[in-house]
């Protein structure tokens, strides 16, 4: 539970927001990003997208729900989390409730952010700190309790490298054998591709899935700048050399145009939330989406027989990307959901569909 304990967030341009501690009660720095999503929390907090970044929550009330168990899935995967463990820096939100109430829930967000050594701070006015971060961008901060910390920006290593798995796992579900390259993969990854049964053979970052026998290829979400993650990009590039049937989703549509020839570039403020609508090219359909991401993939620079899938319809960013041959796919929002709309878990249908179109052996 919260205590009487002061904390500030103190940013790199200087501002101080005073309130008191409710998690873990240490000193944390790393990049300070904003999610206006509603509910989700737990999910969030799971999400490897946000290793190395505080989260502050634009919704006023949070925690009224609790936290669920670590119960985990025949496959050995968490039901109702997205990774084995808290993933984010820090988390500042304007009121924490103590008192929670859901069929599922275990325990209290404030214990779970103790257990997790997670820092928090509440009482912050969130609604200021928002504006100011859209006013000025992400910028870098740090939650301090009792002891003060040095800022650090956390995009300047390989975060990927960090939330990565350390030797593949196989998860056997079927004759068609997808790779997933773990980049920071979110569980509902895992099951999306699992409910259609197929075999998922989950990967680290830089391991040379080219020596097994499969026959399609996922890029998962992650964390961090996408160019930091050069042996995957070594190996996509192969792959796209191969013709292999690929689908990639949040930093894997990153990575995929990097592997293609394309540049990527660092977003003002990013785009964190579940309701970010995005508009398919082919039909023109606009759906609304769940994002977690600080990167985006700049389309002035794609090669030829690459085009833009999807767009943002708030900013005209990319939110996707193809290629003329079918065989090479990517969005930039997140169609497994957890947490948000499941409007675009079509996708993982036509994956599956392009798989089987192009199916052999690689």
């Amino acid at each position: 539970m919260t205590s009487s304990t002061p904390a500030k967030l103190i940013l790199e341009d200087g501002t101080i927001l005073e309130g008191v501690s409710c998690g873990f009660h240490g000193s944390t720095s790393g990049e300070v990003v904003f999610n206006t999503g509603m509910v989700g929390y737990p999910e969030s907090f799971t999400d490897p997208s946000y290793k190395g970044q505080i989260l502050v929550l634009t919704y006023p009330l949070i925690g009224n729900y609790g936290m669920p168990s670590w119960e985990k899935s025949k496959e050995n995967i968490e039901r109702f989390y997205e990774s084995s463990h808290g993933q984010i820096q820090g988390m500042v939100v304007a009121h924490l409730s103590l008192d929670y109430s859901h069929w599922n829930a275990k325990q209290s967000l404030s214990s779970w952010l103790v257990e997790q050594k997670i820092p928090a701070i509440t009482g912050i006015d969130t609604r200021a700190l928002t504006k100011r971060l859209r006013e000025k961008g992400v910028m870098l901060g740090k939650i301090v309790v009792e002891q003060d910390v040095v800022l650090e920006d956390p995009n300047i290593r390989n975060l990927v490298a960090d939330v990565s798995i350390p030797q593949p796992v196989t998860y056997e579900n079927g004759k068609m054998r997808i790779v997933v390259v773990d980049t920071g993969c979110k569980n509902n990854i895992l099951r999306s591709l699992l409910a259609r049964n197929v075999t998922v053979i989950r990967v680290p970052w830089d391991y040379d899935f080219h020596a097994l026998k499969f026959d399609g290829l996922f890029l998962s979400n992650g964390p961090g700048d996408p160019k930091q993650c050069t042996a995957t990009i070594a190996h996509l590039r192969k792959a796209i050399d191969k013709k292999i049937p690929t689908f990639g989703i949040c930093l894997g549509n990153q990575l995929l145009a990097l592997a293609s020839g394309a540049d990527t570039y660092k977003l003002k403020y990013g785009h964190r939330g579940q309701n970010q609508p995005c508009i398919d090219t082919r039909t023109g359909r606009c759906y609304i989406t769940s994002q977690n991401h600080g990167f985006a993939v700049d389309t002035k620079t794609l090669k030829s027989g690459w085009k833009e899938l999807f767009v943002n319809a708030n900013d005209q960013t990319n939110e996707g990307i193809m290629h003329e041959s079918g065989l090479f796919m990517s969005c930039q929002f997140h169609p497994e959901a957890t947490p948000g709309p499941t409007d675009t878990g079509f996708l993982f249908d036509q994956f599956i569909e392009m798989v089987k179109q192009h199916e052999r052996k690689f």
